[in-house]
């Protein structure tokens, strides 16, 4: 039921010009004939500069203060003239007039407008004798006070009209910046995900990729045929090539994924703190690393990466709500599990922490999880914070367990 009077204000909104035929069309129609059956029977003339008052109404959207003007002075004209015998409106068809100009003029000029129509029409309805005294108990008196409210009510509806409009447009243009802002952050949150696919893929699996490729290459530079059959010295060579391939096929496909290759790089981790920790001294942090790590075998990439992130994600926090204060920073661990701690001091006094969303920690909950790990994040009792993960290493299976 709400959709087709909805459709018929969108079709009229869409065809102005055509409204405002009707518009003026119809009102100078329903004027002519107002005044057709009038004793004596008017003149040609008469009735034709009676209709003539809203005929400028099919420029008011373009030429509103001309169309205001052009109906002050033909009704100037008619009531000077008086063609016509008989009481006559008003200049109540004005009104209509003074709303255009106030809808589609400038508040100034608008305003003036008004005034000057006003004043024009009040001299002349004066100076003709046509305005009644008003009465006590008339029920329709006519004078200067009543045009003066007939009038002012169209220019304030006019205004409001024009403000409303003006809102409106206004609030399309936020939109559209809105709506262009979400395409170019939507946009750029595929990069960004597509380049930390790309990083992650790199890192974790050309390493292992690698190492395949060597170890071939060493077995098949220690074998002999007096050793092992031409197969398998053939095999490991094919092994090693393989490998390459592999690699060389995957940093094509990665390439689809970064658009620079920087973005293929080797991934930071627990190597690479010290980027980490000179960012957040430079920052007015006193930070004190203390690395105790004794893994007898290297930890795997997935979990040299997801510490690292840990730790950049503590440090951005403390720099974000506690400011330059002391941070301890505490990696620990063997081949079993990997401790990672980041306590830092209370916030100084006056400090504005930066308003956060969360998402840092739900981030480093998940890295967490990945490795069956537990997350510790809370105030301290002095005013600070702490920060303590464990992330478990898994061991790899061997070839005989698989078998």
């Amino acid at each position: 039921m709400k959709a087709a009077p909805r459709a018929a204000r969108q079709w009229t909104a869409d065809r102005p010009r055509l409204t405002d035929v009707a518009l003026g069309g119809g009102l100078t129609l329903l004027d002519v004939v107002t005044v057709l059956d009038r004793t004596p029977e008017p003149a040609g003339w008469g009735v034709a500069l009676w209709g003539a008052q809203t005929v400028p109404l099919l420029c008011r959207r373009t030429r509103p203060l001309a169309v205001l003007a052009a109906m002050t002075c033909l009704y100037v004209a008619f009531q000077v003239l008086s063609p016509i015998q008989g009481r006559i409106p008003g200049p109540f068809l004005l009104m209509i007039g003074v709303y255009a100009a106030a809808r589609y003029a400038p508040v100034p000029a608008s305003l003036l407008g008004t005034l000057l129509c006003l004043a024009t029409t009040a001299a002349a309805d004066a100076l003709t004798g046509h305005w009644e005294v008003p009465r006590l108990g008339s029920l329709e008196p006519i004078s200067t006070t009543t045009f003066v409210f007939f009038f002012g009510l169209a220019w304030l509806l006019g205004y409001g009209r024009r403000r409303i409009g003006a809102d409106a447009e206004r609030l399309r243009e936020l939109n559209g910046r809105l709506k262009a802002e979400q395409e170019r952050n939507a946009r750029q949150a595929v990069v960004t995900e597509r380049a930390r696919i790309a990083r992650d893929l790199h890192d974790v699996v050309a390493h292992h990729v690698s190492a395949i490729a060597v170890q071939a290459r060493a077995a098949e530079d220690v074998m002999t045929p007096e050793s092992v059959p031409a197969e398998a010295v053939q095999c490991a060579g094919l092994i090693a090539r393989t490998a390459d391939t592999a690699l060389i096929e995957m940093r094509r496909v990665l390439g689809l994924l970064s658009f620079h290759e920087r973005e293929l790089a080797p991934e930071p981790s627990l190597d690479h703190l010290e980027p980490l920790i000179d960012a957040a001294t430079a920052a007015g942090c006193r930070v004190t690393y203390v690395s105790e790590v004794r893994a007898r075998t290297a930890l795997s990439a997935g979990l040299r990466i997801s510490a690292y992130r840990i730790v950049q994600e503590a440090l951005t926090n403390v720099i974000k709500h506690a400011g330059p204060v002391g941070v301890r920073v505490g990696v620990g661990g063997d081949d079993s599990r990997l401790t990672i701690e980041v306590a830092n001091d209370p916030a100084p006094p006056g400090h504005s922490p930066v308003r956060g969303t969360g998402r840092g920690l739900v981030g480093m909950r998940e890295r967490v999880a990945a490795f069956d790990g537990v997350l510790e994040a809370g105030p301290r009792e002095d005013g600070g914070w702490r920060l303590y993960a464990v992330l478990v290493a898994k061991a790899p299976q061997s070839a005989e367990a698989d078998a």
